[in-house]
């Protein structure tokens, strides 16, 4: 049995018991309709009220985390990604301020954005410069070479960072080696990517 599980069952098992003791009363099917809403939302505000007054960071994370799945977490400085569905690993970043999804690619020499993506964030582009010839997973990519004022992913935060847009990357944003070879470290352990940043 995993987390995910025993916190569902955990959650479960707290509403079971004055819904049950409802059922024991044989009241009319309406009425313990309502009398069940109102204990479910004395249940979610008192969830909010603990995490709010006792700020209990795992209980946020469980609710979270049973509701949502797991989701991207900063450890002792460490940012840990678990692995999506599809196999691959998604780090929410901030682009110059605005939050996007970048899929993690340590075939890719450059964090790749799509044009909207560099258009959203501001993201000054070198139109002026010699073009990237990329190699992508959908072949030769021609791209224009760009730099990120800040791109921040949880507590890591790089500074002039460069990046290649284009169209051809449609909807697809990566974060690639030349933002991962400025790391102390990355690694996958266990089905999570963790990113290691250098010491300040």
């Amino acid at each position: 049995m995993n987390d995910q599980t025993e916190n569902a069952i955990f959650y479960v098992m707290l509403l079971v018991l004055p819904l049950s003791a409802l059922l024991a009363r044989r009241l009319p099917i309406g009425r313990i309709g309502v009398m069940a809403a109102a204990w479910i939302g004395i249940f979610a505000i008192g969830l909010g009220v603990i995490a709010l007054v006792n700020r209990n960071d795992w209980l946020v994370s469980g609710a979270h985390e049973l509701f949502f799945g797991r989701d991207q977490s900063v450890v002792g400085g460490e940012v840990r990604v678990p692995i999506a569905e599809d196999g691959h690993f998604y780090v929410r970043a901030g682009i110059n301020g605005v939050e996007r999804s970048l899929m993690v690619d340590s075939g890719a020499s450059y964090t790749s954005l799509s044009t909207d993506t560099a258009a959203a964030a501001k993201v000054a582009v070198d139109a002026s410069g010699p073009p990237l010839v990329l190699d992508t997973a959908n072949g030769m990519v021609t791209a224009q070479p760009a730099r990120i004022a800040t791109l921040t992913i949880g507590s890591i935060t790089a500074r002039d960072a460069p990046a290649a847009v284009a169209s051809e990357f449609g909807n697809t944003d990566v974060l690639g080696m030349s933002f991962l070879s400025k790391l102390k470290s990355w690694r996958v352990e266990g089905g999570t990517l963790i990113l290691t940043p250098n010491p300040q």
